[in-house]
This record gives structure tokens, sequence and C-alpha cells, in this order.
């Protein structure tokens, strides 16, 4: 049975007794000892830091071009100037906006808050907004959460005699705006010291400077800054950590009516609220204004004061995510019948005309998740199309579209995700370029996906005690994951399928412990479980709580065949192999023996009879556990290659799978005719 195994690398951390032991004697429980050591936490002090959400925060001032900032707005308000604050559609770009306008509009400001229509005019700041907004009598325009790249448009501004203040957070290319002031902490010239601010993070800091007290204006907008910050992904260390922890308790009281109205609306209890929930209840239904085009209802959601009409417009945006739900499913059907069926390319570009420009962003995030490589929707209109896009297992696409500039009309993100403009023309050479990128960036034999884990645990330390303890490491998120635990040896006693088929429950077994599994989006096909199996799993530990009885829960995020033997997933000398830069030392490690040759083929004889599609990593581990032998994941590729050159296996890479088929012809072959045997053997003899 053929184990779908979402990372084909667990790195598992290795706790230091001493450092357990220190925690532990300083009141830390065991298992959150285990989990500060495993995170590089040695000392009590140290813990006491990496916990703390009550750092001090750096002065706003701090920030390149913070006092031109303050300067031109301080004239603004005093000449009662119409001012713009101008944002981006999704989380991040909404909360700055009614952040910066909101503060503005206390201190007596004229601000109108302008978030571009992201069909009609795209994303960031553009011709036919600052043309209208001239018209309209505005003064000064302040972006929030973009405008870094708006070179062509801040020479608009001066043309026009309006006056631009940039602040941003995303990557800064080799030229700036010409602009009163751009602040963005990943300036080059910059000397602000945390460069992973959220867009609504910088707002926050041009409001605290213009206000002369931060934690004022932190006290009365944290609410804002938190989901911004939360649902841009920002790392959780520093000043985020206390933005977002303070601004998790005051929503848990917030006096906004919108925000209330949000959470009673989609079942989200205030007083347990935590960043996932945030990120994963709240922030979809945010996001849905822009992506659908509504984007007033999400302005309206922060600014109104209206209870009543915090409770229609909180509707209008579940409402909505519904809709992007039903348009998100049928985008990704259509995606899924375009592309190949023979193989996946290392890198998916599909384009189409019907496709909603809004929606193709979280399309491209699941089809990237489900064939395992980066993938590009371009939304076609007319001779251009404008592109959404998201990374895979480390690949950097800031820096390959900046590679292919030159094929690209405009573009901008950071390495996780991106968007671009490309006329219709140039996608083909785009697809071929992109996929050369891809593929020189991957090697189709190693896996492509790691999962961190903390720590490897055994049954006894899954307590109900110790698992509260892990509270402490909250708010989590990025850059203060959620603690991911993995155990070993453990039996498959049942499984049933809950939630209309959608997930899978198990019932595993530790020796005399026995606990209870939920493993989210599978079922025991897809995750090729059967009752009996012996496995490792790699989880996240919960408390679940049902008619008032409490028990420990895993949150399961992997699992792989258990195997007691060395497993490695080495393959760098297979790599030189294919590349043909056998030295050696690489041949001599891959080289096979009479013995490693005969337990591979005996396990596939026995067990590969009919076509079988593994994941390479988890058949190595397969053999090993059945054979007791260490092995790499490289040997047993080189076999494969062996078996194949004379005919006796026939293999099929696809995507994150090889299939497997034995011939029915099962005469006897010399091993010795094999092409990889050959240049093994010389390559070892050099």
């Amino acid at each position: 049975m053929c184990y779908a195994l979402k990372y084909g690398i667990w790195n598992v951390a290795q706790p230091q007794q001493e450092a357990v032991n220190a925690l532990a004697g300083a009141g830390y429980a065991p298992l959150l000892a285990m989990v500060l050591s495993s995170r590089g936490i040695h000392t009590p002090q140290e813990a006491k830091a990496y916990l703390s959400c009550d750092c001090v925060l750096p002065d706003p001032y701090l920030m390149t071009d913070m006092a031109p900032a303050v300067q031109r707005l301080r004239i603004a308000l005093e000449k009662n100037e119409k001012i713009a604050v101008f944002g981006d559609y999704d989380v991040d770009g909404i909360t700055a906006t009614c952040l910066l306008t909101d503060y503005l509009r206390r201190q007596g400001g004229l601000v109108v808050p302008y978030i571009p229509g992201r069909l009609e005019e795209g994303y960031g700041l553009n011709e036919i907004a600052i043309r209208q907004l001239v018209q309209d009598g505005v003064k000064l325009i302040v972006t929030v959460d973009c405008g870094i790249t708006a070179i062509e448009e801040a020479r608009l501004c001066r043309k026009l005699g309006i006056d631009l203040i940039i602040t941003d957070h995303h990557e800064c290319k080799e030229m700036l705006p010409n602009a009163v002031a751009v602040l963005d902490p990943h300036r080059p010239d910059g000397g602000y010291p945390h460069k992973t601010l959220s867009g609504v993070g910088v707002a926050f800091k041009l409001a605290a400077a213009l206000c002369g007290n931060q934690n004022q204006v932190l006290n009365e907008y944290c609410d804002m800054v938190c989901l911004g910050t939360v649902a841009d992904v920002m790392a959780l260390q520093g000043e985020n950590r206390v933005f977002v922890a303070r601004g998790l308790e005051a929503l848990r009281h917030t006096q906004r009516p919108g925000l209330a109205a949000l959470m009673a609306q989609c079942a989200c209890d205030p007083l347990s609220l935590t960043a996932s929930s945030v990120g994963y209840i709240l922030a979809p239904r945010i996001n849905a204004a822009g992506r659908i085009g509504q984007i007033e209802l999400a302005i309206e959601l922060f600014l109104t004061k209206d209870p009543v009409r915090a409770k229609e417009v909180a509707a209008g945006l579940c409402e909505l995510n519904r809709q992007r739900q039903a348009v998100e499913a049928e985008i990704y059907a259509q995606a899924e019948e375009m592309l190949p069926k023979d193989h996946i390319p290392q890198a998916i570009v599909l384009a189409e005309e019907s496709w909603h420009q809004g929606v193709v962003g979280i399309v491209a995030s699941r089809i990237a998740e489900a064939y395992c490589c980066p993938t590009f929707l371009i939304c076609l209109d007319g001779e251009h199309g404008k592109a959404s896009s998201r990374s895979y297992g480390g690949f950097n696409l800031f820096s390959s579209l900046t590679t292919l500039k030159k094929l690209l009309e405009s573009y901008g993100g950071h390495e996780l995700a991106a968007g671009f403009t490309i006329h219709r023309d140039r996608i083909p050479e785009f697809r071929q370029e992109i996929c050369r990128l891809a593929e020189a960036y991957y090697s189709s034999e190693l896996p492509r996906t790691q999962l961190s884990c903390d720590c490897c645990i055994t049954p006894e330390l899954m307590t109900l005690s110790n698992i509260e303890s892990l509270n402490a490491l909250e708010p989590c998120g990025n850059g203060c994951p959620r603690p991911m635990l993995t155990m070993e040896r453990v039996t498959v006693e049942r499984t049933s399928q809950v939630g209309g088929g959608k997930h899978m429950r198990l019932q595993l077994r530790a020796g005399r412990y026995s606990f209870s599994a939920i493993y989210f989006s599978a079922n025991p096909a897809s995750a090729g479980i059967a009752v009996g199996d012996l496995v490792d799993v790699a989880f996240h530990p919960q408390i679940n709580e049902f008619r008032g009885i409490r028990s420990v829960q895993m949150n399961l995020a992997d699992i792989r065949p258990s195997c007691q033997a060395e497993c490695s997933w080495e393959a760098a000398h297979y790599r030189a192999l294919k590349e043909d830069r056998l030295t050696p030392e690489s041949a001599a490690v891959l080289l096979p023996d009479r013995e490693l040759l005969g337990t591979i083929w005996r396990y596939l004889a026995r067990f590969c009879q009919v076509e079988t599609r593994e994941n390479p990593l988890c058949l190595c581990r397969k053999i090993v556990r059945w054979s007791g032998k260490p092995l790499s994941l490289g040997q047993m590729l080189t076999c494969l290659d062996i078996f194949t050159d004379v005919g006796l296996l026939e293999i099929c890479r696809f995507n994150n799978y090889i299939t497997v088929r034995l011939p029915g012809d099962t005469q006897k072959r010399d091993l010795n005719e094999s092409r990889t045997m050959q240049r093994l053997k010389a390559a070892k003899e050099q």
C-alpha cells in the first residue's frame, strides 16, 4: 500500500538533556522544556525572552524617512488638505488602510480610504486612481502595504502636483520611487531592526510617530495590527509577538461592532481566540471582499459604529466567502483538466480567459501543494494576462521573476507568493524558462518538502498537564510554530471517516498507551493506512473536550512506515550519477553488492507483482522495515535503475511518486550488462 507522504523528509530536532534539566528545574513542564531546548533555548533566561509578549517596541524614527513622512502629514493636517490612504485589497492592506484612515480622522484630518478594484485596476498604485484622486481634490496620497515598486506612478504624482508618501513592507527593487518619504523595513539603506513587519505594522509605526506615544496608538489599534500580521503570515517574533498577543486580547473583548458581529456570524468564540483561528476563520472572510470585488464591505467592517449595520456587513462577508469557495472549486477543476495527463512539469503555468483574478491565488496555492511544484495561474484579458503564483519546496518566486523580468510587463511580491503581468505571446517562453529554472533548482529524486519537528517523544509524555504547558508558546504562527512532535513505532488499531468522509479519525497504540488522532483532508485510501500498520506519526498535540471529558489527541501532519534499521534520504551521490559527474567516492557508495540487490529484488517480487505507485522514500522505508537492513534513498534508486536497464523492471516517474511494474517475463538477467552497473564500476576504478 502506498503511503501518501506529505513531507519527504522529517527533520526532528534533538533536545539537549542538560538544557531540559535546567528548564525543568526552573519550573517549566517536561514537554515544554524539551520543545524549548529543541528550538535552541538552553537557559531559563532565554526561555523567558523567547516566550515574552512584552518586549520594548523600537522607536518608529529608526525607520528611514520617518521624519519627512511625519512632517508632511502634520502640514496636511494643519492646512486641512485632503488626504487619501491608498491600500491593498487583502487583510493586511485593509487593516492598514482602516488604521491610518481612522487615526488621521481622529486628528481632524480630511481623509478618504482608497483600495483599488482588484479586477478593474489590479494591485497597487495606478494611473487611473491617481488621476481620480487629483480630480477629487486630494493633495497627499499615503500608500499602505503597497507602492514600493511604483516608480512610474511616483513620477506621475510629481507631474500632477500631488505629494506621495509610501509605506510598504515588500521587497525593494534596485530603484526606489521618488516620493516625499518611502517607509519600508526592507530598504537597503534602512536602519530599522525588525524586517518582518506587516503592511499594517508599518502603518502603525507611522501613526505612532505622528502621535509620539506608541503604547497609546497600540492600545487603540492592536486588534487591526494583529489581524494583518497574522493574515500576512509574518514571523511572530519580537514586536510582532507583542502586536498579536495584545491584539488577541483586544479581540476577545472587542469594542468594534464589525469584528464582534463577524466572530458571532462565523461561530468564532472570542474567549478561545488564537492566532490560528484568526488565520483560518476571520481572515478568509475579510479577504473575500477584495477577492469578489466588494472591498467597501471590509472597510465598513472596521470603521462602522452601528451594531445593526455591523451585523449586515458581517453576514455579507460570510456570503462572499461562500461564493469565493464555489468559484475556487470551479477554477481548480478546470486547472486540473488542463494539466498534462502523462507527466507533471517542474513548474505549472496555466492560462485561461474566464478565471477570476481574485481567486486564482488560492487555487495556485492548492495546486502547488497537490502537485509539489511552483504554480503560476494567469487570467487572460485580451492580449495581456495577470498572474498569481505560489511557491513550493523553497523555490524563490521573486528571484525567479527578477531573472525573467524581460519577459514580463511588471511583477512584485516575495519568495513564496508573487504576481506579474505578461503579454499573451510571451506565455509559452515564460513557461519554458520558469520550468528550466525549477528543474535547475530541484532534484527530481529528492523529496521537495521537509517537515520541521521539535522532538520525538515517548508515549508517557502525552499527559493533559504536559500539553497544557505548551500554551506558553502562544501566540503561535510563523517564527514560533505550534509544537510539532513525532512518535515512532505506533500501531494503527482503528480508522474511521468523519466530516462526511473528508477527514479520518484513528486509534493508535504505543505499548500500553492508546491515543485518539485526527487526520484532516485524508482517508484510509488516500493516506495508505491499514489497520495493523506499524507507523511513525508527526502531529500537533492538543486537548479535546467532549461532553465535559478532556483527553489528549494527536492532530496528524504526516504519517510514514516505521523501520528499525537506518533509512537515509541521502541522494547526493545518486544525483552525481544522473548528472554524469560520478567520482570514485560516489561510485563506491552507490555500487551495490549481490546481497543488497537480492534484498531489494526479493521485496519487489513479493510486494510489487502488479503495478505499484510509491513515494520513493516510502518505498525505501518499507524495504528497510521488511529486511531489517540499512539502506539509503540513493542506493535504492541505483538498484532500481540497474533492474530497469536489463528489463526486470519498468519505472515511470510521476511527480512525487514512481510507478514500479514487473513485466511478465521473469527470465534471469545478467545485471553486469546494466549500463548503470558498468558506469559505477568504471568510475570506482578510476
